[in-house]
C-alpha cells in the first residue's frame, strides 16, 4: 500500500481498516522523524505549529488519517509493521 502524497477523504474512505492503521502507522513515524529534527535544531524553543513546512505538511498528513481511524473506532496505538 503506497501513501499518496496528498491525502484525500476519497483515498481514506478507499482503504481497508487494516491499511487505514498501516497508513497511519507510516504517517506517525514520518511525523516523528520531522519533529526530532526540529527539536535537534531548535531543542527547548520546539513548537509544533512554529515548524517549518515540512513538519506541518507531515503534521497534517497524519491528523488526517489518525482522525479518520479515529473515526471508525480503531486503535492507533497498536504496533503495525
Amino acid at each position: 500500500m503506497r501513501v499518496p502524497p496528498r491525502i484525500t477523504a476519497t483515498w481514506i474512505d478507499s482503504l481497508t481498516d487494516d491499511n487505514l492503521l498501516l497508513a497511519e502507522s507510516r504517517l506517525k513515524n514520518a511525523l516523528a522523524k520531522e519533529e526530532r529534527a526540529e527539536k535537534r535544531r531548535v531543542g527547548r524553543a520546539y513548537d509544533l505549529m512554529r515548524g517549518p513546512a515540512e513538519l506541518m505538511l507531515a503534521w497534517d498528513r497524519w491528523s488526517r488519517v489518525n482522525a479518520a481511524a479515529r473515526t471508525r473506532k480503531l486503535n492507533t496505538n497498536r504496533v503495525v509493521s
